[in-house]
């Protein structure tokens, strides 16, 4: 397997410019997943690191050697894409000997590779069959052993389960879940679903406009978001964002119990005007004490929408909106006043004018994240 290394990678279309200058490391057996809404460039880069787009600035180091100038058939990648590119007309172990051939493998070599290969994917029974007559889901376990067969340096992944039903979808991230576990391949995988992204990667690269917002683990990226695209993005339904003004070192949001309880660090005693965070997964409603830790506030239920095990309320306090996923109960009704609870660690602190995260710990010249 193999790192990868982008310096200053760009994309130039014309005289537009559509990737600006990603600087990235990606470590040998990584799963690193590109995510971001439609037209951010992550696609693109993928296709950078392929070598099927030229790159207009900087460069792409594969085990230390820039392959800027080396064609896709000598970088030594595998890639699938959305659309599995197989061929029609020939049967399963047709494309999956197909590229084998092209580099004269000996006929042994290539029937104990498919072999192998077909085992892992649980797709031994098909090898006879045509595309034509296999499910998507097949179609897709197909793509991804045409590229283990090569046994490549890096697997390139451009939205494989874009084409596929929920419950195919599911089943597939499981799949490659533990494909990755077993061959312990560098993988890069680019997807606009979030879901993939937190349940696949090792570490998420979110992407806006060709750029890089943040790069971290599923966990950094949804806990401590480095700005408010990031907070927006990750998470469905997306992080709370609280408009509050800071005076004589005491928050105004118009919500008198986060108001009254929240304890602002220095760097937020400082500012004017901050957003403020929370996770609707962190607001619980509070039917008896308020556990230790927590802050509590009132607000009319607007609305709520049952989820089987959760559902999602709706709360509207003057021109504040939040939205908490609770546990499912029976005891709400639209209109009554309700009492909800957040851990005070749950809270994330935004600057208005760069929208980036406060630093909570750090001191206010340091304090944008």
């Amino acid at each position: 397997m193999a790192s990868l290394v982008l310096k200053n990678l760009c994309k130039d279309y014309s005289d537009v410019r559509t990737v600006h200058g990603i600087d990235l490391e990606i470590h040998d057996r990584e799963f690193v997943v590109f995510v971001g809404p439609s037209g951010c460039g992550k696609s693109t880069t993928l296709r950078m690191i392929a070598g099927l787009e030229t790159i207009s600035e900087g460069s792409i180091s594969i085990d230390k050697k820039v392959v800027n100038d080396i064609p896709p058939k000598d970088r030594d990648i595998a890639m699938v894409f959305q659309n599995y590119a197989l061929y029609p007309h020939m049967s399963v172990y047709e494309n999956l000997a197909f590229a084998l051939k092209l580099r004269k493998f000996p006929q042994a070599e290539i029937d104990k590779k498919i072999q192998e290969a077909s085992r892992i994917l649980g797709i031994q029974d098909y090898l006879s069959r045509k595309p034509g007559a296999l499910s998507g889901g097949q179609r897709q376990r197909v793509a991804m052993g045409r590229a283990i067969v090569r046994n490549p340096k890096l697997f390139l992944f451009d939205e494989p389960l874009s084409n596929l039903d929920a419950k195919l979808r599911n089943q597939m991230r499981v799949e490659i879940k533990k494909l990755h576990k077993q061959l312990g391949a560098t993988t890069i995988y680019v997807t606009h679903d979030q879901v993939e992204a937190m349940t696949l990667a090792d570490r998420i690269v979110i992407m806006k406009d060709g750029r890089i917002e943040q790069v971290g683990t599923p966990l950094e990226v949804y806990r401590k978001p480095a700005n408010i695209f990031v907070a927006n993005f990750i998470g469905n339904p997306p992080m709370n964002i609280l408009n509050a003004e800071v005076r004589s070192g005491k928050l105004h949001s118009g919500i008198a119990g986060i108001d009254e309880a929240l304890a602002l660090p220095e760097i937020v005693q400082s500012a004017e005007r901050v957003y403020v965070g929370v996770r609707p997964e962190d607001i619980s409603l509070a039917l008896g004490a308020v556990p230790a830790g927590h802050i509590s506030w009132e607000a009319p239920l607007e609305l709520f929408e049952p989820l089987g095990a959760t559902e999602l309320v709706y709360m509207t306090i003057g021109e504040q909106r939040l939205i908490g996923q609770i546990a499912s109960t029976d005891k709400l009704e639209v209109g009554q006043n309700i009492k909800v609870s957040a851990p005070r660690e749950a809270f994330n602190f935004f600057d208005v004018a760069s929208g980036k995260r406060l630093e909570v710990g750090k001191s206010s010249k340091s304090g944008v994240a």
